[in-house]
């Protein structure tokens, strides 16, 4: 008997402030999508910071006819010295910390610029002797790259030692403040939405003071009275919440898995499977924020 008048003053309810109730779906929906983006972002990031992390490189850059320091002010590197940073590299107090490294002539780098700047209208113009020969070195653990700038920084004949994970953690910071744009947007959105939630369950139950004074008069509790309004906003959460997981679930397969992979087919992006993780945390969230705004609501707007 209890359940079936809950149901019946839940619908009640639904159909009396059906305008409300879309509003509190629609407002759901947008600021979980912004919840859903912002994990989908750090779940990618992490990703691809295990993935590029594994393939960064240090590289040790050689002088050229152009000076930059004064490791170079004799001119361009000389054999005996490249056989000296060879023999560092092959060193006991080197070799350990290296995984292999490769060198890279100003032949085969004026081959790897004009293939990375095909498009550029600057390619005609750049020689092999304006680009620097070099050791590109991969670290059994990229952390370790200040033992290899300390040893070869001051070596004759080498111009710079350039850590590439310097340049993806530059990627990385821009990528976390996204991020948190994103959070931030996000939880402007979930307090509106809670604040929609509560006036919502507010009106409805203030349109309907005659129904609930005889409720009261007739004995009911204080739950029966107050759990058709507070289903109320679950249920609308609730239904935003799954247009929100929907939402997310397409960015996955259609925009990342799809576009994106497409136009980076060398860049590992995050798969469905990965992120189902995300959905029951919106569905949770999109409850507990309609049951705690409907809950307070009540307690401070209808005293039963």
């Amino acid at each position: 008997m209890r359940l079936a008048f809950i149901m019946s003053e839940l619908g009640s309810g639904l159909r009396r402030n059906l305008t409300m109730v879309i509003s509190v779906i629609l407002v759901t929906f947008v600021s979980l999508t912004f919840v859903g983006a912002a994990g989908l972002l750090q779940m990618q990031i992490g990703q691809l910071k295990g993935f590029w992390y594994d393939k960064v490189q240090v590289t040790i850059y050689l002088c050229t006819d152009i000076p930059a320091n004064s490791n170079c002010v004799s001119g361009p590197v000389t054999p005996d010295q490249k056989a000296t940073i060879e023999g560092m590299l092959e060193s006991p107090a080197v070799k350990p910390y290296i995984e292999n490294w490769t060198f890279e002539t100003q032949e085969e780098a004026l081959a790897h610029f004009r293939e990375q700047f095909a498009n550029s209208p600057m390619v005609d113009s750049v020689e092999a002797g304006n680009l620097p020969s070099s050791f590109r070195i991969k670290l059994d653990d990229p952390e370790k790259y200040q033992i290899i700038n300390e040893t070869f920084s001051a070596t004759p004949g080498v111009d710079s030692v350039v850590d590439q994970r310097k340049v993806l953690e530059k990627l990385f910071s821009w990528m976390n403040i996204a991020t948190y744009v994103a959070m931030g947007v996000a939880g402007l959105m979930i307090i509106c939405a809670a604040l929609l939630i509560a006036t919502t369950i507010r009106l409805s139950a203030q349109s309907r003071m005659r129904e609930i004074d005889i409720m009261r008069l007739v004995g009911a509790s204080k739950t029966v009275i107050q759990l058709p309004f507070v289903l109320e906003g679950v249920i609308a959460a609730t239904i935003g919440a799954l247009l929100a997981s929907g939402a997310v679930w397409s960015i996955v397969v259609f925009f990342m898995g799809g576009y994106l992979a497409d136009a980076n087919t060398g860049t590992p992006f995050i798969s469905a499977r990965e992120a189902l993780v995300i959905y029951p945390v919106l569905i949770l969230l999109g409850v507990v924020l309609a049951g705690v705004a409907s809950a307070v609501s009540l307690r401070k707007n209808l005293k039963v």
